[in-house]
């Protein structure tokens, strides 16, 4: 079982470049569904998935200096220096099993069911 933070032990990040692509592709990928059209949103959603399932985390974790322990994730990570408390293991349980997921769904009920155009493309 891994152990959990200590109430005084913060994780850290390298503010770089990699970071903040790496919160720009997190930005996009919620604003998405509206942006661009399904057929690039979906196949994106899914190799992130994939990423999960192959790798078992996030490969922009590592190029940031985020460690990708104690269910630590990057959602984790932002929520924690925005003074959010989050339960970090549900949340790295939506993030790695869930959320891309719903988001795909979100995006092909969008505008496929609802027949709703990109903004974009």
């Amino acid at each position: 079982m891994k152990e959990p933070l200590s109430i005084n032990e913060e994780v850290t990040s390298s503010h770089n470049l990699v970071f903040w692509f790496h919160v720009l592709v997190t930005a996009l990928a919620w604003v998405g569904p509206f942006l661009f059209s399904w057929y690039l949103m979906v196949p994106a959603y899914l190799l992130v998935v994939l990423q999960f399932i192959i790798f078992g985390r996030c490969l922009l974790n590592a190029q940031h200096d985020l460690k990708d322990d104690k269910d630590t994730t990057f959602y984790s990570y932002l929520f924690e220096k925005a003074g959010v408390t989050v339960n970090k293991r549900v949340l790295k349980l939506w993030v790695r099993r869930y959320i891309y997921l719903i988001l795909s769904a979100v995006t092909l009920i969008w505008q496929v069911v609802l027949g709703s155009e990109p903004l974009l493309f």
